[in-house]
Parts: C-alpha cells; structure tokens; sequence
C-alpha cells in the first residue's frame, strides 16, 4: 500500500517581501521518519487547489507559529500578540472543519492545539505568563531540540496515553497562548506543573484528535514518546487509507 499523504500547515511571512510560505524541516523529517509523505497546505492556496490536495489526503498535521487572532475568540488583542496571520487562521480553521467533517486524523501541534481548541469554541489565555507567572518556562531560550519541564498526562482512557504509552514526559516548550476554556468535544489530558495544558484530544476516542502544546517534531531524534505520536498518526492515517 502506499505511504499515506499527511498534509502538513505552513506558516506565512508577515508583511514582508517576497511573501514566503514555510514550515520547519523537522515536521517534514518526523514525518517521514515515521512512514508519511508530507504535503504542504499554504494559506496562498486557491480553493480549487485545497479541494484537490483535501482529496488525496489521508491524515493531516497542524504546525506550530505565530499567534492566533484574538477576535477568533472574541478578544481584543494582548499587546504581547504577535505574528497573526488572517489567512493562515482561516486555513487552519477549515483544516479542522474538514477533518472532523471528513474523519481525517488529525495531530495538532503548539498553535495547532490552539487552532483545534478556537475552531471547536474554546478560548485562549493570550499570554500565559499573565496567569500562571514564570514557574514554569513555556517559552524557552534553551534549543528547539532540548527538553525543560515536565509534563503529567493521563494514561487512563485516553488515546494520548495509548500513544505515549507514559504518565510522566520532559517536554521542549515555545509558546505564550494556551489553552483557557476548552472547546466543545475537547478534553484536557496532560498538564504542566503550573497547570498549563499540555495537551487535548477529542472526547470520542473512535476520533483520532490529538493535539500537544509541545514540540515533538524536535525530539525525534532522541525521544521513543516524540517518534510514538507521530507514528501513531501515521499509522491511523495509513489505516483510513485501506477503508
């Protein structure tokens, strides 16, 4: 059978010129890694050209970047918001539409947990700082590739811990949105030591809804959890393929 195609989100430069669409190699390399052929969806992208790309897709991956427009959620913004892209928050939000509509895995990374917890009805706290402190570090200055806190997650009944197969994680963090009021269908499953969530997933574990607040495309290299969520992924899409 073939590899399964994972459709993979991509950030967008913000005003500047050439307007560039991009993502971290690290997505594409944990992908394949895992048994995937990734495929770039861009905010630039026609409707014509997103229709055909959303036929051929077996499973798909919303990727980290900059903030999540505060009026998704109804807030102004923080004056610590940043990087919101219009067109990118409403491609990703189709994203989720369509992969519930359509039952297409889906892994939502860093922004992407956001984006699936905004697109469900949930909101935002748009600087975590300002309601947890600095306890913990959710955005670090040490490399992408370096774990600095830990996170708890919930094995019982949940598809995460299934993945993960652990109740305890070191996690690399980059982040300052976070997750407040959950979204409809959405259940918190992991948590930081300050009490940030870490990580949701989809009430109906028949839905493979996953997503972590970390960066696990960064930890592949050497870490058996990191290289388990994307296999995991991989293989559901793989197995929607064969229905």
């Amino acid at each position: 059978m073939p590899a399964p195609l994972i459709g993979v989100s991509t950030s967008v430069t913000i005003d500047e010129s050439p307007e560039r669409a991009y993502v971290n190699a690290a997505y594409l390399r944990a992908i394949e890694q895992a048994g995937g052929v990734p495929v770039l969806l861009a905010p630039q992208l026609s409707p014509t050209a997103r229709d055909a790309l959303w036929s051929r897709l077996d499973g798909l991956v919303l990727t980290g970047g900059g903030d999540v427009e505060p009026a998704r959620f109804g807030e102004a913004p923080h004056p610590k918001t940043a990087l919101v892209s219009r067109d990118r928050d409403t491609l990703e939000l189709e994203l989720v539409d369509r992969a519930l509509r359509d039952d297409v895995p889906m892994f939502a990374i860093c922004r992407g947990l956001q984006v699936l917890n905004v697109a469900l009805g949930g909101t935002l706290h748009q600087h975590a700082p300002d309601v947890f402190g600095d306890r913990v570090q959710h955005s670090q200055g040490e490399a992408r590739h370096m774990a600095t806190h830990d996170v708890k997650v919930q094995t019982e009944g949940t598809r995460l811990g299934a993945m993960l197969g652990a109740s305890e994680l070191r996690v690399n963090s980059f982040h300052h949105q976070a997750v407040n009021r959950l979204g409809r269908d959405l259940r918190d499953v992991a948590w930081a030591p300050d009490n940030v969530i870490e990580a949701i997933e989809h009430a109906d574990r028949r839905r493979f809804v996953v997503g972590v607040q970390w960066h696990p495309e960064e930890l592949v290299g050497h870490d058996q959890a990191a290289r388990g969520l994307f296999a995991a992924v991989v293989d559901a899409a793989r197995g929607r393929g064969k229905s």
